[in-house]
């Protein structure tokens, strides 16, 4: 005998998990007191995507069009250095960072400088529409006619958003945030990984079928990754994070990049009129002193990117309090900071076993390029023996666990970066293309161990 189809099901607010009667405890997460009585899949009318659905069709790669892979300009340049060129159409992007550090003012400015034509939609579900014009008047962006094209809507609510969305049909939609979206079909209580999959699945479904772009914000937690289902920077283009120094600095990074690089670094400043975007960032990175270098600082050349920016690093040495020593940094990785000591003390026999290491960079910059590692080993050696590093010189280079100082792709770029900041000396590695020849890139000190390099800088 056939069953008759079930109407209603019991679905968990937190995994989905759907049960024919309900239980004080879901089955698959464990959590009690949240299956909650909902339609079943054949009863829903499945989200506003389902309801415009159109047949399936393949089409042969060769036909496809070239033209719905261009990209359009925020009109924030850093924003676009980070995106690889500019924002893709029917693209989205994940932005996650901590509370107050400026998600909200840098999609508001993006929306009244993007270089597009059409309507601009604001989906705010945390801010009225009182708080967004306040900002929009902070900002200076209410003088200019761009701003006439955005539209603001105050609400989480799905089945309100796509009403919206259809009425006004942007061209870009910013939601602010994820974790606000809430639907009936999802279950009762917003913020829920059932929640954010399901309403942040039907918004990239509907700028993909029209054509848009798609802006989303992310809470964080307190370990820093971005809050909610791994599930959602899978669904998105794009994953963003924005950090912060402990000045206005902030840095904009791409975790996940389909449409571009992820090893390119924006940098702002936050001012009264929102965040303003640096043209030279050398200068927030090194420290302005006169006469000599203190002991246990060198300047270093590394990459984001394509830009290359000389930082300062910063190293001190004191004996260990206890039977083991201990590292302390949060802006270069401690293993890689453990590391190049060990490489020093067997190379060069210099005792820091039993010293306690603190390893800072000047403005606050994380530093994970592996060119770093050079100029990490001259600050350790020079706060350990108490000789400063000589004034005007640059150190760059990948430091091995055999003493070897590795080449270091794009060396011509750090080099004229040096001159032009004014270092007249740039101890590195040979080039790629001259190892194992005896020339090398004019205004490099080519060195080729850790001894070298110290014997290069030291002039011993």
């Amino acid at each position: 005998m056939k069953k008759k189809d079930r109407k209603t099901v019991f679905r968990c607010s937190s995994c989905s998990h759907e049960e024919p009667k309900w239980l004080g405890r879901c089955p698959e997460c464990g959590e009690w007191n949240t299956l909650v009585e909902t339609a079943s899949v054949s009863e829903q009318a499945g989200g506003f995507s389902a309801r415009n659905n159109k047949p399936a069709q393949s089409l042969p790669l060769s036909v496809v069009d070239p033209s719905e892979g261009i990209r359009i300009s925020s009109g924030v340049a850093e924003f676009d250095r980070v995106l690889g060129g500019g924002v893709m159409k029917r693209s989205s992007v994940l932005l996650g960072g901590e509370p107050g550090i400026g998600k909200s003012t840098l999609l508001l400015q993006i929306a009244a400088s993007a270089q597009t034509n059409g309507r601009i939609l604001y989906v705010s579900g945390e801010e009225s529409s009182g708080q967004l014009r306040m900002r929009a008047d902070r900002l200076g962006l209410m003088g200019d006619n761009r701003s006439d094209r955005i539209e603001v809507c105050c609400t989480g609510a799905l089945m309100e958003i796509e009403t919206v969305l259809n009425a006004v049909k942007p061209v870009m939609v910013i939601v602010d945030s994820a974790q606000t979206l809430h639907t009936d079909e999802a279950g009762p209580i917003p913020g829920t990984v059932n929640q954010m999959k399901f309403c942040s699945w039907e918004l990239i479904s509907w700028i993909k079928e029209h054509d848009a772009i798609l802006f989303l914000v992310a809470h964080i937690t307190k370990e820093g990754v971005i809050s909610g289902p791994k599930t959602l920077e899978h669904m998105v283009d794009t994953v963003l994070y924005f950090e912060q120094n402990d000045a206005d600095s902030r840095f904009l990074r791409a975790s996940k990049n389909r449409f571009g690089s992820v090893d390119e670094i924006g940098i702002f400043t936050m001012t009264e009129k929102g965040l303003a975007m640096v043209e030279d960032p050398s200068h927030l990175f090194l420290v302005r002193r006169e006469g000599e270098l203190p002991p246990g600082v060198s300047i270093a050349a590394v990459m984001e990117g394509s830009r290359a920016l000389l930082v300062e690093i910063q190293a001190l040495t004191v004996p260990a309090k206890g039977a083991m020593n201990r590292v302390f940094s949060d802006r270069i990785d401690s293993a890689r900071v453990s590391r190049i000591a060990a490489t020093l003390e067997k190379h060069l026999n210099l005792r820091l076993s039993d010293q306690d290491l603190y390893i800072n960079v000047a403005g606050g910059i994380r530093i994970s390029e592996v060119g770093v590692d050079l100029a990490l080993a001259t600050a350790l050696y020079s706060a350990r023996t108490n000789i400063p590093v000589p004034m005007k010189t640059v150190v760059a280079g990948e430091l091995s666990l055999a003493g070897e100082v590795r080449p270091l792709r794009r060396l011509p770029v750090r080099v004229k970066t040096s001159n032009s900041m004014g270092f007249d000396r740039f101890v590195g590695p040979e080039s790629e293309a001259e190892a194992g020849k005896k020339a090398s890139i004019a205004g490099i000190i080519a060195v080729k161990d850790i001894k070298s390099a110290v014997k290069a800088i030291w002039n011993k």
